[in-house]
């Protein structure tokens, strides 16, 4: 980390593991809960890294709304126009599946700032449209329906929750198929480091498993992974 911000150099290594194994290397650190619940990919076959910016919206209320800014100053529009490219947009819409935290146009504004991806525990709405925009898409839902009277946009770039887990900006969010897992800035590397070498064990236990046609559990243990973290014989 550089300034209290996780490097490209970091953000690249994390491209190439997987989401069950980073989830394995943060819960090594006990930061649970990590993994997003009932958030679901919604491009298939993607690999999301990136930074967090975060929007949370609140229920709606009539002295709320009058008290937040509107139009290009509303938090939804800070949020989105604060992202740069490569940065994940985290929607907090308190576990609303069915509520939609916007559409086409409302989200073509990631699109103009090359963000890589949102993620969101709402729903989006005109699903089918936004897909074209080519980042990729995690929800709670997908919806025709507009937000009101279910959420409001209230404040960005705060600390939010989503799908059940803590979020702070500059947080990496890590997503694939079997969804999102959520890597605090301060152990991102100390977590790759362990999701690196951890996915090397594998890979040699399992060909270990496979030329002498045993059970995986002659290998696949605790016993087995700390004295190969400790030998780390796949680089003799």
């Amino acid at each position: 980390m550089t300034d209290g911000k996780i490097s490209d150099e970091i953000v690249q290594r994390y491209r190439n593991v997987t989401v069950a194994t980073v989830y394995g290397g943060v819960i090594q650190k006990c930061y649970e809960p990590c993994f997003m619940r009932e958030v679901q990919a919604f491009t298939p076959g993607e690999h999301l890294v990136g930074r967090a910016k975060t929007l949370r919206f609140v229920p709606p209320r009539i002295d709320i709304q009058k008290e937040t800014q509107q139009g290009a100053e509303s938090p939804e529009y800070v949020a989105m126009g604060s992202c740069e490219p490569g940065d994940v947009m985290v929607m907090d819409a308190m576990g609303k599946s069915w509520a939609s935290i916007g559409g086409d146009v409302k989200i073509l504004q990631l699109k103009m700032a090359g963000a890589e991806g949102l993620v969101t525990d709402g729903a989006i709405r005109d699903l089918d449209a936004v897909k074209e925009y080519g980042f990729k898409l995690f929800a709670g839902g997908r919806t025709g329906a507009v937000g009101i009277p279910d959420v409001w946009p209230y404040e960005a770039n705060g600390t939010i929750q989503c799908g059940g887990v803590a979020v702070r900006p500059g947080d990496l969010i890590v997503g694939d198929d079997d969804g999102i897992v959520v890597v605090a800035a301060g152990i991102a590397e100390a977590v790759i480091d362990w999701v690196e070498e951890h996915e090397q064990a594998e890979e040699y236990i399992k060909a270990l498993i496979e030329r002498e046609n045993v059970a995986p559990g002659k290998y696949y243990n605790t016993q087995s992974f700390e004295r190969l973290a400790h030998e780390r014989p796949w680089e003799k």
